[in-house]
């Protein structure tokens, strides 16, 4: 089979192409932005990536055109699909139907946490000797590529709530009909789809409903959304974590580690390298779900003592001059503040530099700007990005005071980073995109001032 993916490039839609290839198609794909690590990956799999979206494209003469939900109506290419009645899926149901059907799908639901968890989880089960299959929203260090397909009954995902095309508005999650649903925490986002959070609460009390009474449901206990979203009905075992009666994890010792426990009974302590409470959450959820697979959380433990990670998540992209640089995915408010207290966490008492370009649909229209400045209050700079902002970024930041920088042109922004920065500085770039490549711009220009002129400045 020949199919061709239409917004190849997104993290879903990359995995998606990832598993057609592996399961023996011919996949090519169209997307308008085309970046790394996804680019980089899809072409390490043999997949042609075509810049755009011309409606040449249907002379490739695809059996099938997988759709992702970048492409609206409007979209030229998919404009001529309808116009010639051309064959066309969507990704979701061109996954349940190609590769999980028949499969223990354990998915990995909630605002965040998602790829962190869902790469945990698969890691275990891999470490355990499971073989899973799995699709992660990111790119594991642990693992070459983001989606495999593997000759197991497991199959771990990443579970979007976000709709699934142009043509079909439910969550992509209710398409996978997972048997371990992991509810890692629920807030108001995606503001470009949903009008508020109850409508959030509606869709995943849709994929509450599918989970069969022989899976089970693990959710977060602190989160009050998926309170009231297992109180409209839940039909299906569960185990809650950050709670007493489930699993819960200790504070940390001096040397780092942390004792996890289950139901007030000591499992062990978690050794690993990640920062920040947020990441032990994750490892609560990852445990559970292993734990459900049949794999004992002494095992799990030991196997998150080797988890390194994912790209994108307090990366370390570079050192110069004593000045370290860190790409980070975080987007939503509490994803910053979260980041930003682990980073500190790890860095003690050294300056903390923000840079933030809020990217995404919900914050580009302004819908969560007044939590901000909150989320920025561990940096001792904050460097934000306002091109293409609908909404007055130095007002809605005004309280940060004098360490607030706005800047609406990248070169501009990046050399006040880099008169900025002395030696000892962490640099810490936040964004969902690419950013106009400011990582590999940034450590090029500061090695160029600052090893230029025999180090930063102390």
């Amino acid at each position: 089979m020949h199919i061709h993916v239409l917004g190849v490039c997104g993290t879903f839609m990359g995995g998606v192409a990832v598993l057609a290839r592996q399961a023996g198609h011919r996949v090519t794909g169209c997307d308008a932005n085309v970046y790394p690590p996804m680019s980089t990956q899809l072409a390490e799999q043999g997949i042609e990536l075509i810049e755009g979206y011309e409606p040449s494209q249907v002379r490739l003469k695809p059996d099938v055109f997988v759709v992702g939900n970048v492409v609206s109506r409007g979209n030229v290419l998919m404009e001529e699909i309808l116009n010639r009645g051309l064959p066309y899926v969507s990704g979701p149901q061109w996954l349940s139907e190609q590769v999980l059907r028949g499969k223990w799908v354990q998915a990995i639901a909630g605002t965040h946490g998602k790829t962190t968890t869902t790469a945990m989880l698969a890691f275990i089960l891999e470490q355990a000797g499971l073989n899973p299959g799995f699709l992660v929203g990111g790119v594991a260090h642990d693992f070459p590529v983001s989606a495999r397909l593997a000759n197991s009954q497991f199959f771990v995902i990443e579970a979007d709530e976000y709709d699934t095309a142009f043509f079909d508005k439910r969550s992509k999650f209710v398409h996978y009909r997972p048997r371990t649903v992991v509810l890692n925490n629920l807030e108001f986002d995606h503001g470009d789809i949903f009008p508020n959070l109850a409508a959030i609460e509606q869709q995943f009390h849709h994929l509450v409903r599918i989970v069969p009474g022989a899976g089970r449901i693990i959710w977060n206990a602190r989160a009050e959304a998926l309170e009231r979203v297992l109180e409209r009905g839940c039909w299906t075992p569960g185990e809650s974590f950050n709670s007493p009666g489930g699993w819960h994890a200790g504070e940390a010792a001096a040397d780092g580690a942390v004792e996890i426990g289950f139901r007030g009974e000591s499992c062990g302590h978690l050794r690993w390298s990640l920062a920040g409470e947020h990441n032990v959450q994750n490892a609560l959820a990852a445990i559970a779900a292993a734990r459900h697979a049949g794999i004992s959380p002494g095992i799990s433990l030991a196997a998150l003592a080797k988890f390194r990670g994912v790209k994108r998540r307090l990366e370390t992209r570079g050192v110069v001059g004593g000045v370290t640089v860190y790409d980070d995915f975080a987007h939503h408010p509490t994803a910053i503040e979260t980041t930003l207290k682990g980073l500190r966490a790890r860095i003690g008492g050294a300056r903390l530099l923000a840079v933030l370009e809020p990217r995404s649909n919900t914050m580009r229209m302004g819908m969560l700007k007044d939590a901000l400045p909150t989320s920025l209050a561990e940096a001792d700079r904050v460097f934000c990005y306002t091109a293409n902002l609908g909404w007055d970024a130095d007002g809605a930041l005004a309280s940060l005071g004098p360490k607030l920088a706005t800047y609406d042109h990248l070169p501009s922004l990046i050399e006040a980073i880099v008169a900025e920065a002395r030696s000892g500085d962490h640099v810490l770039v936040m964004s969902n995109g690419g950013f106009g490549g400011i990582h590999e711009k940034l450590l090029g220009r500061l090695e160029d001032v600052l090893e230029g002129a025999g180090g930063a400045p102390a």
